[in-house]
């Protein structure tokens, strides 16, 4: 696995738009806002021309962004890549990237949500480890919450320990001035299927559940290649699902293991889902326990603070990590090995 240079102060982040810009004025204050935060902590920013474009949840035609995207690729004035934002189209671009250009020239992406459909592709059939943290609009907010805090720490080079929160937020704040931060109301309980406590160690990949079900299976998908490549670490995978139903997170996991996925696999972390959505009544535990997972016999651990529902942990996908809950608390140490 190979990890690119982190962040050091006068570092230069280039801010592309491969999905969504900003849509309303609240969301360009929030760009703005998160443009002036990095200025003040001394990095040059370099954003999309169409960060503040949106039409149909995309910031411009699938060429155009890709097009950007390759130009940040093979920059050598920019050290790191933050997306700007999630959305709906990401994947459109993935026939006009030319990944050449990042293995010439290789540096940290990282995203959030429908960025998965770079990152995923990225790590998996590369072997260039991404971040699978927040979005450049993010930063936006006007005080920066602890897992922002944490991924600032980790992006420099200092791969803290994370532990999970003590409460997230069920429900977000209305946008009013698009500086708004997390409504933590509810409490942050990790919960592991079938046993009390877990611990389990192997190299890390995953991300958006809904994105890499689009990739399964297309010549974008790394997925059993990486699995292959690093059976002897073991895998452990996670997966933010935002909108499946239970019953499409059951058809699609049975069809990553008919895939291969899951061979290999130390165990399975989901974060809390962003829509608790069921056709037949299912609870999340009870669409894992009738899902193809359960009979892996491995650890399954759900509500980790891994999802829409932030806070949100900062994965390194492709490193090496080691899990640990017990009595609904969590953490994840990772090692870039």
């Amino acid at each position: 696995m190979f990890y690119p240079n982190f962040l050091k102060p006068g570092s230069t982040i280039g801010v592309p738009a491969p999905s969504d810009g900003a849509y309303d004025n609240s969301s360009i204050l929030r760009f703005k806002n998160a443009i002036k935060r990095f200025e003040e902590m001394n990095y040059k920013i370099i954003p999309s021309k169409n960060l503040y474009n949106s039409k149909m949840a995309r910031s411009a035609t699938a060429e155009e962004r890709a097009k950007e995207l390759n130009k940040m690729f093979e920059s050598e004035d920019i050290d790191m890549i933050i997306c700007a934002a999630g959305g709906e189209f990401l994947l459109e671009i993935l026939p006009y990237i030319d990944f050449s250009k990042l293995l010439e020239n290789p540096k940290f992406i990282q995203g959030f949500s429908d960025s998965t459909g770079i990152m995923y592709v990225v790590t998996t059939k590369y072997d260039i480890a991404t971040i699978y943290a927040s979005n450049f609009k993010s930063y936006g907010m006007k005080e920066l919450e602890l897992d922002f805090k944490n991924n600032l720490k980790i992006i420099t080079g200092s791969i803290i320990e994370q532990n999970s929160f003590e409460l997230y937020e069920e429900e977000g704040l209305e946008r009013v001035t698009g500086l708004e931060g997390y409504n933590l109301t509810k409490k942050v309980e990790w919960k592991i299927i079938d046993r009390e406590e877990t611990k389990f160690r192997g190299r890390i990949i995953g991300g958006c559940f809904d994105n890499i079900v689009e990739i399964a299976g297309t010549k974008y998908d790394g997925g059993r290649q990486f699995v292959e490549k690093y059976k002897n670490d073991g895998i452990i995978w996670y997966f933010d699902n935002c909108e499946l139903s239970y019953e499409s997170v059951i058809r699609n996991l049975w069809r990553f293991n008919e895939l291969g996925y899951f061979e290999y696999t130390k165990g399975i972390i989901f974060g809390r889902f962003g829509i608790e959505r069921t056709n037949l009544g299912y609870t999340i535990e009870e669409a894992l326990k009738d899902s193809v997972i359960y009979k892996l016999n491995i650890p399954i651990i759900y509500d980790a603070d891994i999802s829409h529902k932030g806070p949100s942990m900062t994965i390194i996908n492709g490193a090496i990590a080691e899990v640990q809950s017990k009595k609904g608390k969590g953490n994840i140490k990772l090692e870039l090995l």
